[in-house]
C-alpha cells in the first residue's frame, strides 16, 4: 500500500520558470504514475504565484479551476502539446532568503510559509516541483521547513548539475540549428553577417550544440571569456575572420553569441532594467545587435568598405516547439521517476537518469550548497572534447 493512500494526502505538481518543449510530457507522465496508484493529484496553476499570496483564513484566496484543479486520467492527451499546461510564472517566494539563518526568520519566509499553509488547506501532502535553478532553491527551502519534495529539473541551457541532458535542451538545439542555417543562406545570398543571440545565461552549451549543427562560423559563450566580455576585442577577431575568409572567397556567415556573456559584459553595456520579480532581463542588453555594429564600424575602418553585419536574438521562438523524440521519452522518464522516489520515499532529492534512463535521485544537498543555499551549475568545460569539438568546427585561422 503506497505512503500517499495511507494517509489520504494529495499530491501537488506545478512549474515554475520558462517554458521548455516536453512540458507537458513530464507532467502527463508524473500524474499518470500517481494516478494509477489511486493518488489524488492537484495542478497548481502558474507555479508559485497564486500559493505565495495565499491567506490563511480567507479560503476564497485559491479558487479551483482558477488556481488549481484536479486531475484526471485525460491528462494523457497532453504528452506531446505545446507550451505548459500548467501554465507558469516567475514568482520567487525564496527571494529573501540569503542563508541558512534567514529560514528561521518569520518575516522573510512569510512567502514560503503561505505555501505551506496553502498546502494544508487543499491537503497536499507532497509536492513535485518542475523548474530551473530558482525553483529548486525554493523546493530546497520548502523541503527543509518540513514539506516533502521531489524536484524535476529544467532548463533549455542544459546547465544543471547532476543530470546529462535536460528535456527540450535537444528540441532547443534542433529548432535553433534550423533557424541559423536559414540565416545563413540568407547570409551567403546577400554577402553578409548576421551575429545571432542565442539562450544560455550561465554557459554555452545550446550555443555549442546549435551553433555545431547550424554550420556556425565563430562561437562565443561565459566559458570562452576569463574575466570581461571586451565588446571591441571581440569585434577585432571578427572582423579577422570575415576579412580572412574574404581572401578565401566567403563572403557570409553566422556567428553565435550566448545571452549569458551579458553578465561579463562592463558597466557601459550591461543592462539593469528587471522583471516584476527582479530578474534581470538579458535581452534588454541587446548583445548580438552591439556586437554586430561593432564589426561592422570595425570592418570599414579597416578596409574603407561597407559590410552588412546584422544582430538577431533567437530566444522565445525555440521554448515551446513541439518536443523531438528524445525529449518525450527523457520527459516521460523524468515524469515517472517522480512517483518512483516517491515510492521509495526519497524526498529532497531531484530525479536524474543514467545513461540507459534509469532513474536515479540526487540529494538536495549534493545539489545546493548547504551553506549559501547556492544552486551548482554545470558549465561546458574548456579544454573537454565536446569543447575542443566546437572549437575545431568554427571557422580556423591557419598557422
Amino acid at each position: 500500500m503506497s505512503l500517499g493512500y495511507k494517509n489520504g494526502k494529495k499530491v501537488g505538481v506545478l512549474f515554475s520558470g520558462g517554458p521548455a518543449s516536453a512540458a507537458n510530457t513530464v507532467i502527463s507522465s508524473a500524474v499518470l504514475a500517481f494516478l494509477n496508484k489511486n493518488i489524488q493529484v492537484i495542478g497548481v496553476y502558474n507555479g508559485f504565484e497564486y500559493l505565495e499570496k495565499f491567506e490563511k483564513y480567507n479560503p476564497y484566496s485559491l479558487v479551483e479551476k482558477v488556481h488549481y484543479f484536479h486531475f484526471d486520467t485525460s491528462v494523457t492527451r497532453i504528452r506531446n502539446i505545446r507550451g505548459v499546461f500548467l501554465r507558469t510564472s516567475r514568482a520567487n517566494p525564496g527571494r529573501e532568503i540569503q542563508s541558512v539563518e534567514d529560514l528561521k526568520d518569520p518575516k522573510k519566509t512569510r512567502s514560503l510559509q503561505n505555501i505551506l499553509d496553502a498546502f494544508e488547506h487543499l491537503g497536499i501532502g507532497y509536492l513535485i516541483t518542475i523548474g530551473g535553478d530558482d525553483t529548486l532553491k525554493v523546493a530546497n527551502y520548502l523541503h527543509r521547513l518540513g514539506m516533502p519534495v521531489i524536484h524535476v529539473p529544467k532548463t533549455i541551457d542544459n546547465d544543471y548539475y547532476g543530470i546529462p541532458w535536460t528535456f527540450g535542451y535537444w528540441t532547443g538545439v534542433e529548432v535553433t540549428k534550423n533557424a541559423i542555417l536559414n540565416l545563413k543562406a540568407d547570409a551567403e545570398s546577400t554577402d553578409s553577417y548576421f551575429v545571432v543571440e542565442l539562450m544560455g545565461r550561465k554557459s554555452g552549451w545550446l550555443t555549442y550544440a546549435a551553433g555545431i549543427a547550424g554550420e556556425a562560423v565563430k562561437m562565443i559563450a561565459s566559458e570562452d571569456i576569463e574575466l570581461e566580455f571586451d565588446v571591441e576585442a571581440i569585434a577585432e577577431e571578427c572582423v579577422d575572420l570575415i576579412i580572412l575568409r574574404e581572401r578565401e572567397g566567403k563572403a557570409a556567415g553566422v556567428i553565435c553569441v550566448a545571452e549569458g556573456l551579458v553578465d561579463k559584459l562592463s558597466d557601459r553595456y550591461r543592462p539593469h532594467e528587471t522583471d516584476k520579480h527582479g530578474n534581470v532581463i538579458f535581452g534588454k542588453a541587446e548583445i548580438a545587435k552591439v556586437l554586430a555594429d561593432k564589426i561592422g564600424q570595425l570592418y570599414k575602418k579597416r578596409t574603407g568598405k561597407m559590410k552588412k553585419v546584422i544582430g538577431k536574438q533567437i530566444g522565445y521562438e525555440i521554448r515551446s516547439a513541439p518536443p523531438v523524440s528524445f525529449d518525450v521519452v527523457m520527459g516521460s522518464m523524468l515524469g515517472f521517476g517522480t512517483y518512483i522516489l516517491f515510492d521509495r520515499r526519497q524526498f529532497g532529492h531531484m530525479v536524474s537518469v543514467t545513461d540507459n534512463f534509469d532513474v536515479k535521485a540526487i540529494a538536495f544537498e549534493d545539489l545546493v550548497d548547504d551553506q549559501t543555499l547556492v544552486t551548482r551549475l554545470r558549465c561546458v568545460p574548456k579544454g573537454s572534447d565536446f569543447y575542443n569539438l566546437k572549437e575545431a568546427l568554427s571557422y580556423r585561422f591557419l598557422e
